[in-house]
């Protein structure tokens, strides 16, 4: 997309984010080759530190197509960051909507525009205990198969190592390197023409996991698990371990119980 059309909040944004970016973070970015010159598209992008979605803006606005990146509707409404939301032309999810493609409307409108529009698909930071891409939502998924745009993986590293996942204190030094690779779009051509369930849908979520994890390998050069960390999994067993040591500690109390009642009977 031409820069022309990056607009007077996404300037200002760059002119106020990269003096500090540049002196915290060396760059070393990759694929740059693999950004759609024109035409709308997605990118799906791992998350692992509160910092990296303006690390990630500072490398794709670079490449002279500026992300649109998906927020709540509600931070549109009011004031000066909504009145920025809507300048730098960020995505409004309405969470509130009952049908599930009717709440990335403005993300598939975006698209049709000819928009880059960025998706964590993994909706938050990852829980992953050595930094690797969890289990996906299916949004970016869906926003493809209905618009058939390109979907590019992005991986990034070294912003987790500034600030990690979770912390309130940044580590400054040794300065620390963004890297990021952009890989060569997914191909979900499979999925075109399938009627959207809840498996095609997360079936294709896999995928573009999958290439989006691809890409993070090659960046840290180690080998990620064969099954990603699943939150909704760990949820679960957490609550059955709960469960457990709750009716072991039953098992025990009564066990006790009857133990003084045994010892009282037989004085």
């Amino acid at each position: 997309m031409p820069r022309r059309r990056i607009g007077f909040w996404y300037r200002l944004a760059a002119v106020i984010c990269k003096p500090p970016l540049v002196v915290l973070l060396r760059r070393d970015w990759r694929g740059i080759e693999h950004i759609p010159a024109d035409g709308g598209f997605i990118t799906a992008v791992n998350h692992n530190s509160h910092i990296d979605p303006f690390a990630y803006a500072h490398f794709q606005y670079n490449t002279g197509r500026v992300p649109r990146f998906l927020a709540k509707s509600g931070l549109f409404k009011k004031g000066f960051v909504g009145a920025a939301m809507r300048g730098t032309g960020q995505i409004p999810v309405y969470r509130e909507s009952t049908d599930a493609l009717s709440a990335f409307r403005a993300a598939i409108d975006a698209v049709n525009r000819g928009e880059c529009v960025a998706f964590y698909p993994e909706g938050t930071l990852t829980r992953d205990p050595e930094g690797w891409p969890m289990t996906g939502k299916t949004g970016a998924a869906r926003v493809a198969l209905e618009t058939k745009c390109p979907v590019i993986p992005v991986a990034q590293w070294g912003c987790n190592e500034l600030l990690p996942p979770y912390a309130r204190k940044p580590h400054l030094l040794p300065r620390k390197t963004h890297r990021v690779l952009a890989g060569p779009p997914v191909d979900l051509t499979r999925f075109y023409g399938r009627e959207m369930t809840a498996d095609l849908l997360k079936e294709a979520t896999e995928v573009i996991m999958a290439a989006v994890t691809c890409q993070l390998e090659e960046v840290r050069g180690q080998r990620a698990p064969d099954t990603p960390y699943d939150p909704r999994r760990e949820r679960i067993e957490q609550r059955r371990r709960t469960q457990a040591q709750t009716q072991r500690g039953g098992q025990e109390s009564v066990q006790s119980v009857q133990a003084a009642q045994e010892e009282g009977l037989g004085k």
